[in-house]
């Protein structure tokens, strides 16, 4: 997967612990757990044409999380590009 730039970016993370940069929008979310305006951000990542492919192949998408916790998370399908 390639980092891309979501749309109404609000900062870029992790370049200063010399990582690539993930650039990311701070959003706020009604949780059922964790309750309204709970704090949330989200990032945009595109698949190379060989992730594609193993896509519709039927590979699933791995989320790796660095670290020994594991933080709530979610992944879903952005909007098509106009």
């Amino acid at each position: 997967m390639q980092i891309g730039r979501i749309q109404g970016c609000t900062r870029t993370i992790g370049k200063s612990q010399g990582y690539i940069g993930l650039p990311l929008r701070d959003i706020v979310i009604n949780d059922s757990v964790t309750g309204p305006n709970t704090p949330a951000m989200e990032t945009a990542w595109f698949p190379t044409v060989e992730e594609l492919n193993a896509l519709v192949a039927g590979a699933p998408i791995i989320l790796r999380v660095v670290g020994a916790g594991h933080p709530p998370v979610m992944l879903y399908a952005g909007e098509v590009p106009s």
